[in-house]
């Protein structure tokens, strides 16, 4: 399978289903990602609060947090994060990225791994574009050191 890009991209990957977070994880470790996981929205935002990622994709139905209120939490966090919305409920519960804020809601069907690895290419590259380059890192760093 190609890799998405001579970058890792670091995602991070929330489901309550283990079986879930297993393929999703060997098909975007393949797709050359880097992955750390989550087993359900509290622990998920727990990670992303301590890690960077470039993507976030989350199951919707979970207990105790759903995938929307995960949204929230992350956004809170960090406005601009890019998130994967999954559901196998996607048409029954109406789920759009305007009422979930998700960047994309992808159905859990025969498609979904397409869908999810092309998304995934997507808003890495988005979330790359927004990040100065690494020397550029550096020399905004080295100015507010001067500045001190």
């Amino acid at each position: 399978m190609k890799t998405l890009s001579s970058a890792q991209p670091n995602i991070l990957l929330v489901d309550d289903n283990q079986d879930g977070l297993l393929v999703r994880r060997s098909l975007l470790e393949e797709a050359g990602c880097m992955v750390a996981v989550a087993r359900d929205g509290e622990e998920g935002l727990k990670v992303f609060k301590n890690a960077s990622f470039d993507v976030v994709v989350t199951d919707y139905r979970m207990p105790r947090m759903n995938g929307a209120e995960l949204i929230q939490g992350l956004r809170r966090v960090n406005p601009t994060v890019r998130v994967i919305l999954l559901s196998g409920f996607v048409e029954p519960l109406g789920l759009t990225e305007e009422n979930t804020g998700a960047d994309v809601v992808i159905p859990k069907n025969a498609n979904e791994p397409a869908h999810l690895l092309r998304w995934v290419k997507r808003l890495a590259r988005r979330a790359a574009l927004r990040k100065p380059p690494a020397a550029q890192k550096h020399a905004m760093a080295q100015a507010r050191a001067n500045s001190q």
